[in-house]
């Protein structure tokens, strides 16, 4: 007879039947009442068990994270909390926790700090919040496959190791099969590549975008989904230093095309954790109103957690250009009594707290900025007629402001090789995605979606190390 997952128990119906189930030990109260979590859900089951029936030695190894396989009946629970228990007639330790053990790590039954819990991050997935934190991030992998899927997009897997920096920021991973003791160098005393591994320098790559546009120009559409890397030196909550990313890339798509693919997309991402992950949500959405009422009330989110996803499910979003936006804020009562940390002024990038407030304060919506600034934006992204600004756009979201970023990209070759030069970009190391160009050339438009980010808001979590298994930032690649 198979073990059942602890989710389809508390699901059944079938009051009566004989049932095996494998799992943690949550709690053991009274010698009497063994809670168990096999991860199928947040719920526990209730086994309940006759004291006297059973061995003293083997009652004293049911302790907290113990493994156990409980054999019995699944009846009516006599208690409040769930419809069904199980009535125990057997029990095997499948392994044993240390009770001494169990006090020092995150798994004692206490509320404990998030910064502690990453210290044992290979033990943080037994805790009720991380627990639904990564089905969350399961869901969310699946639901982007599916969406894409039933689309007809066709899913890329664009290089890790590249010789290309698509965002031009440099802040790369270098890759080598060198000695580092023993670095061969050139007459000129520079590294001489020509030894090494791919005969050229090599990084991790920042994301698939130029190789996914490739694609997209022969199989129409296609999305990438992979590990992308970033060397900044940052320690703040929204970095990492390997993270995912989710990047579409459709022909014949100009920036309209793009923001309606946007907008459908990130709703039917915030549909489908609503609908397929309540248990996890409500007790996340209790857990973010706690955390909510600690703040100054000035700093509080106005929506909950279920209310946020429903914000972006159900709004249709706000779409505006760069220059308006500028306008709106420099209009705005913030930046009028000098409220706002950063100035406001055509043809600076956006912050945070000015997206907020796009969002939350004078459009009570998600918005999509369009048409920035020629300047601050990559130099792949379409030139507009106005010669000043870019075919790009931006969404925001409520709580934690850009989430989305994209563009139509610059398909005329003239103007590419243009804009290579303006962006101090040799054309020989991008020379088979200017050649794209000659070919066939089309209108055609993508986004990134920073994966990390979409698991924030559909968590509540305010930590971007909190929504990845095992966070990689500066000093820190333990596990």
């Amino acid at each position: 007879m198979k073990h059942t997952k602890i989710k389809a128990l508390l699901e059944s119906s079938q009051v009566g039947e004989k049932v095996i189930v494998k799992g943690w030990v949550r709690a053991f109260r009274s010698n009497r009442f063994i809670q168990i979590n096999d991860g199928s859900t947040i719920n526990n089951i209730q086994a309940v068990i006759e004291y006297e029936n059973f061995d003293e030695a083997i009652l004293k190894k049911i302790s907290t994270a113990a493994a156990v396989e409980v054999h019995g009946t699944l009846i009516e629970s006599q208690g409040k909390g769930q419809s069904v228990e199980i009535a125990v007639e057997n029990v095997h330790i499948l392994g044993e926790a240390n009770p001494d053990e169990v006090q020092k790590t995150v798994m004692q039954p206490k509320k404990h700090s998030l910064e502690f819990l990453r210290e044992q991050a290979h033990l943080r997935f037994r805790t009720n919040t991380f627990g639904a934190v990564f089905r969350i991030r399961h869901g969310l992998t699946f639901a982007i496959h599916k969406f894409f899927n039933d689309k007809g997009f066709y899913n890329l897997h664009t290089p890790i190791l590249t010789s290309s920096d698509a965002e031009g920021a440099g802040e790369m991973f270098h890759v080598t099969n060198f000695d580092l003791n023993n670095i061969p160098k050139t007459e000129d005393g520079k590294v001489d590549y020509s030894q090494d591994f791919f005969n050229k320098p090599v990084n991790l790559t920042v994301s698939g975008q130029l190789e996914a546009e490739l694609g997209a120009l022969a199989l129409g559409q296609v999305y990438t989904f992979g590990p992308t890397f970033r060397a900044e030196n940052s320690n703040t909550s929204r970095h990492l230093a390997e993270f995912w990313m989710i990047e579409p890339e459709v022909a014949f798509n100009d920036l309209k095309d793009n923001m309606d693919l946007t907008e459908e997309f990130l709703k039917y991402l915030s549909n489908y954790v609503l609908e397929n992950y309540a248990d996890d949500l409500k007790f996340l959405n209790d857990r973010d109103v706690k955390e909510q009422s600690a703040k100054p009330a000035k700093d509080r989110n106005p929506l909950t957690l279920i209310e946020r996803l429903e914000f972006v499910a159900n709004n249709e979003f706000k779409r505006i250009t760069y220059t308006e936006a500028i306008e709106i804020l420099r209009n705005s009562k913030p930046f009028k009594k000098k409220k706002f940390k950063y100035d406001v002024e055509w043809g600076v990038d956006l912050h945070s707290e000015h997206e907020r407030y796009l969002v939350e304060k004078e459009f009570n919506c998600p918005v999509i900025i369009t048409d920035y600034p020629a300047d601050i934006k990559a130099f792949y992204m379409r030139q507009n007629d106005d010669g000043k600004t870019v075919a790009a756009m931006d969404v925001l979201f409520p709580g934690i402001g850009e989430i989305v970023g994209g563009s139509q990209r610059e398909e005329r070759l003239d103007v590419l090789k243009k804009k290579c030069a303006d962006f101090n970009i040799d054309e020989k190391e991008v020379w088979w995605y200017i050649d794209s160009r000659k070919f066939g050339t089309v209108p055609h438009a993508g986004f990134g979606l920073g994966f990390e980010r979409m698991v924030m808001f559909a968590t509540g979590m305010t930590n971007i190390r909190d929504v990845i298994p095992f966070p990689r930032t500066p000093g820190n690649a333990d596990f």
